[in-house]
């Protein structure tokens, strides 16, 4: 039931339907004056402020304070990236760097940030012709790969350190390719990188440039297009120098070798040969003294025996004949073992080869002997 119905008694209502005192229409207890003090004066203010009082569109200061505390709240707090370091400029001068996550400074213009990217690498790349010691001109292309390592003297140590680091790269390239040769410059290039990497370095700590240089690349040189065909036929040229050397050492290493082997083989040889020779030298001596001893005690049956054994090897070393009937005869060449002074054995020959059979038939040729004839010096 509501609340202002007419002739409703209050006192007719449920505890917790009772109007509260005061007009009797409503319900919530009349407003607090103002002056009395406490907590309830400072919320009053602060509502009639916003218009919170009643009325018609309220206090237009409201909006600008609304406005100013978000402006505030959004000016102070920064929020950093991980990749990110924030400068923090106090009146134009640096207070501090701010590291990743969230931070808070003071407003502007009293604080104000800077961001620079610090960890990301940054790549430059350039080709230029380099005149080398030998005072012949090449076509460089390098690569500088860096980062900042310093966000305040990137900022403020020089004017602009990218465009010092693009100079000083290509001065330091120069500089190293100017003390090589050209046969350095085409194909030893990786000491002439450290060594341009290293002045490099030094030119942009020295410049102050809040620059590190990670690597840098001579990724190629080659000569002008106007002497291009030269420098091929060199090239080609050293190639072909260079492979005729590795057949050489290839053939060196076969053939040393091989002949080393073979000398050792020869001087084995030669040793054994000498060894074999001083021991027969030394075994005849032994039995000419041994021979001239029994020579001494039996002479007669030392000379037989030296004459046997010196025909024995005569005939041994001689061919043999054997003969038939007297009219055939047949050669029969023996083998002599090497090294050893001993014949053979002859070969067992078929019977019908070493006594051939002899015919009774007569020779048509020859003359007939005549036949006795009776009465002649006897009885027939």
């Amino acid at each position: 039931m509501a609340w202002n119905i007419p002739g409703k008694n209050n006192d007719d209502q449920p505890p917790e339907r009772k109007r509260p005192e005061g007009n009797g229409r409503n319900p919530w207890p009349p407003k607090r004056r103002r002056g009395s003090g406490g907590l309830g004066d400072f919320g009053d203010r602060l509502r009639d402020l916003f218009g919170g009082g009643g009325g018609g569109g309220g206090n237009p200061l409201r909006w600008i304070a609304i406005a100013l505390a978000l402006w505030l709240v959004f000016n102070c707090f920064v929020l950093i990236g991980e990749q990110q370091r924030g400068v923090v400029l106090r009146f134009g001068e640096i207070a501090r760097i701010m590291q990743p996550g969230p931070n808070f400074k003071m407003p502007w213009p009293i604080e104000s940030v800077i961001k620079v990217d610090a960890t990301s690498v940054r790549t430059f790349s350039n080709s230029m012709p380099v005149l080398t010691r030998d005072e012949n001109i090449v076509t460089v292309s390098f690569n500088v790969q860096y980062r900042v390592s310093d966000p305040e003297l990137f900022l403020f140590g020089t004017r602009d350190a990218v465009r010092v680091l693009e100079q000083v790269s290509q001065s330091a390239v120069r500089e190293q390719i100017g003390r090589a040769d050209l046969d350095t410059a085409l194909n030893a290039r990786g000491p002439l990188s450290a060594a341009a990497a290293t002045a490099l370095q030094a030119s942009l700590d020295a410049y102050r440039t809040g620059l590190i240089v990670t690597e840098l690349n001579l990724q190629d040189a080659r000569p002008p297009e106007e002497v291009k065909p030269a420098f091929d036929e060199v090239n080609s040229a050293q190639q072909t120098n260079e492979r005729l050397v590795n057949e050489a050492r290839a053939y060196a290493a076969k053939v040393v070798p091989e002949a080393r082997g073979d000398a050792a083989r020869l001087r084995t040889t030669a040793e054994g040969y000498k060894t074999a020779s001083v021991a027969r030298a030394t075994g005849d001596a032994q039995r000419f003294t041994l021979l001239v001893d029994e020579y001494r005690n039996a002479p007669d049956v030392t000379r037989k025996r030296l004459w046997l054994e010196t025909v024995q090897q005569v005939l041994a070393d001689n061919r043999k004949v054997v003969g038939g009937d007297g009219r055939q005869l047949i050669y029969v060449p023996m083998t002599q073992q090497g090294g050893s002074g001993n014949a053979s054995q002859p070969p067992v020959l078929p019977q019908e080869i070493v006594s051939p059979p002899v015919t009774a038939t007569p020779d048509p040729a020859l003359p007939r002997p005549a036949r006795a004839t009776r009465g002649e010096g006897g009885n027939r």
